[in-house]
């Protein structure tokens, strides 16, 4: 491999890592944008740890402080940093496809709790005195009068105590509250399977550059070998 061969494989390779590392940032902030107007995250509480906008600063952080390794491996022609690169670039591409196929897997069992959550959610708020459980009595009604439903299942969830935000009028001031009669679950499943869907599609996006950089890592780690650079 002659020399601007080799210029021109690390300069491809440095600009593939920065280009990998500013994608990561770019998911954090956009996790960290989505965790700060989330209105639904007290609601599912089996799904926190996967719930999209944690699952987002969590990936992008990883890839970021991985694909600024690669970035210093490629610069400062170091044959440590780049093989560290790599092992751990690789292991973060299969806990992403693992996580992937979990998710194809067990979808059915993914709904039954997501499902069990809500009820749950929504007996908490209905046994709560005025002042209790603030968090979910406002994440509860937020969803309600964004999706314009009522209940999980509908209005008879709620057994005759329905909140205000089920009324279909607003301001509701009416003697008799009219009130939606759609339940929420399957509008709630709808809105998570939307930021799933564009959470998967960046993923996927920045899985197939973090593949190109190991593609790319393997042959300038063996020009770097081969001229005997590296562990310094």
């Amino acid at each position: 491999m002659n020399r601007s061969c080799v210029k021109c494989w690390k300069t491809m390779l440095i600009n593939l890592h920065f280009l990998c590392w500013l994608c990561g940032a770019f998911v954090v902030a956009f996790g960290e944008f989505q965790m700060m107007h989330s209105l639904f995250a007290s609601l599912i509480t089996t799904f926190w740890p996967i719930y999209p906008a944690n699952t987002l600063v969590v990936t992008g952080t990883i890839v970021t402080c991985v694909c600024y390794l690669g970035v210093l491996g490629g610069m400062k022609e170091n044959r440590c940093m780049l093989i560290s690169f790599f092992i751990l670039l690789f292991i973060l591409m299969l806990v992403e496809l693992a996580m992937a196929c979990v998710f194809f897997v067990y979808s059915r069992e993914i709904d039954s709790y997501f499902e069990k959550d809500l009820m749950q959610s929504l007996e908490i708020y209905r046994q709560s005195s005025a002042e209790g459980n603030k968090t979910i009595k406002e994440d509860f009604d937020a969803v309600q009068n964004l999706f314009k439903c009522c209940g999980v299942h509908g209005v008879a969830d709620w057994k005759g105590n329905i909140p205000v935000s089920c009324c279909v009028e607003d301001p509701c001031t009416g003697p008799i509250q009219t009130n939606w009669q759609e339940g929420c679950l399957l509008r709630l499943k709808d809105w998570f399977a939307r930021n799933y869907l564009s959470t998967a599609a960046g993923v996927v996006t920045m899985f197939i550059i973090q593949f190109i950089c190991l593609c790319i890592t393997i042959p300038v780690f063996c020009n770097f070998s081969r001229r005997g650079l590296g562990y310094q």
